[in-house]
């Protein structure tokens, strides 16, 4: 299938082709038509499968096809979870709207609010924004949302995560009644089901990518370490892994580990920067820009502060801790191979996180190669993750040792194995 199939308009075809999409992702292939179609959606999509232009190609054909309800009023609204992601579409529908005369604006906090009132005063079509800036615009009388159109919302996994589920009911207390909503998540638990059922109105519903095909095209490798010579091993195979380490995205677990890891880097004479929710938006906007123009060639980042970083060509993710939540590797390591390019992804993993290990490759259905050999590999660290796994293995053990509980076994082998012993 082509981008000429799918009756998107002429001018947002050649901002398409300029942008070097070939084709439509698979998310984009079916969002596409029923969201031109003036349908309410719900796309569920894990990160990185190309689902801003999902929404975003569509609606800049339906808002240039049809007039205003109201002269100057803002016609679309898009909502975000984090500053990173909102920029990231802002970015999106500069490039997709290039030859079109729709404004965006894209609003958000840490900044001062000055000149995003400036900007939405000369008159904004469409708007990105974070929900605890818009109630705050929306609440000095700043911001008319009551004309909107089309009503995107995004990442709403995460915004239950960042507990902004409130902030949001606000916001959508604030809309009209009429308007066409899209909502997009890359998990469904049940509060985003009730959510949606309160949002959506005979909504399309589109489901991509599983998570075993996000992580199939990355070449995935696991270097086990103990926890003090991570800070070792990173740079030395920064500097000495063939093919060679370009630019890499590394997670920490917290904000004082992020920072420690790009001091120890800049020592090693690795140009690197941190990038979480306690740096200032001006200090994360510089790392971010010298990022992506190569002068930092390594950027460190909590999973709150890396949510919509998306860099062209991004060579590696490194996992320096793992994620508490297994479904947080798949969103990681899925920022490279995008487009379908390969990428590279490798772990760090010490004895007290192979429980976490354990839940990563069970949701995958796979085991991460183990990169074995490397220097800070020692006999201490093999030992204490065998011991780990063998615990693991034998407790695993005692918990099934009567069976399934879902089919009655349990409890019959429990009181055969109860009577034995009597």
């Amino acid at each position: 299938m082509t981008f000429n199939e799918l009756n998107l308009s002429a001018p947002v075809l050649r901002a398409v082709a300029q942008a070097g999409y070939e084709s439509p992702s698979p998310i984009q292939a079916a969002a596409i038509p029923p969201v031109l179609a003036g349908r309410d959606l719900m796309g569920c999509a894990q990160t990185g499968t190309g689902k801003t232009a999902a929404f975003a190609l569509p609606m800049l054909d339906r808002l240039t096809a049809s007039a205003p309800r109201k002269k100057g009023a803002i016609r679309a609204l898009i909502l975000t979870p984090t500053r990173e992601l909102a920029l990231q579409i802002g970015e999106s529908f500069e490039a997709y709207g290039k030859y079109l005369t729709l404004r965006s604006t894209v609003i958000f906090g840490g900044v001062g609010q000055a000149p995003q009132v400036a900007a939405l005063k000369k008159g904004v079509d469409i708007l990105i924004a974070c929900p605890g800036r818009l109630n705050d615009l929306v609440g000095q009388g700043l911001l008319d949302l009551s004309n909107i159109e089309i009503f995107v919302l995004d990442e709403a996994d995460r915004m239950l995560d960042m507990g902004f589920v409130h902030d949001v009911k606000k916001v959508i207390a604030k809309l009209p009644r009429q308007r066409q909503n899209l909502m997009f998540s890359a998990t469904m638990p049940k509060e985003i089901e009730q959510l949606a059922a309160g949002i959506l109105h005979d909504p399309a519903f589109v489901k991509v990518d599983p998570v075993s095909s996000t992580v199939d095209r990355i070449q995935q490798s696991l270097y086990f370490v103990e926890k003090g010579n991570k800070k070792f091993l990173l740079p030395w195979l920064i500097k000495n892994l063939r093919p060679e380490v370009v630019n890499a995205l590394v997670f920490s677990r917290t904000k004082h580990g992020a920072d420690k890891i790009a001091k120890d880097l800049t020592k090693q004479g690795i140009p690197a920067a941190a990038i979480h929710g306690n740096k200032s938006q001006t200090a994360r906007q510089r790392a971010l820009t010298n990022f992506k123009d190569h002068t930092t060639r390594v950027l460190i980042a909590t999973d709150i502060a890396a949510r919509g970083i998306d860099v062209d060509h991004l060579t590696h993710v490194i996992n320096y801790e793992l994620p508490n939540v297994p479904e947080t590797y798949v969103h990681r390591i899925g920022r490279t191979g995008r487009a379908g390019r390969e990428g590279v992804a490798f772990s760090f993993c010490d004895a007290e996180e192979v429980p976490l290990l354990k839940d990563i490759q069970k949701l995958i259905g796979k085991e991460v190669p183990v990169a074995g050999g490397h220097m800070y590999e020692t006999k201490e660290v093999k030992a204490a993750v065998a011991e780990k796994k063998e615990a693991i293995k034998q407790e695993s053990k005692r918990r099934n040792m009567f069976g399934s509980k879902r089919d009655g076994s349990y409890w019959r082998n429990k009181k055969r194995a109860a009577n034995s012993s009597k």
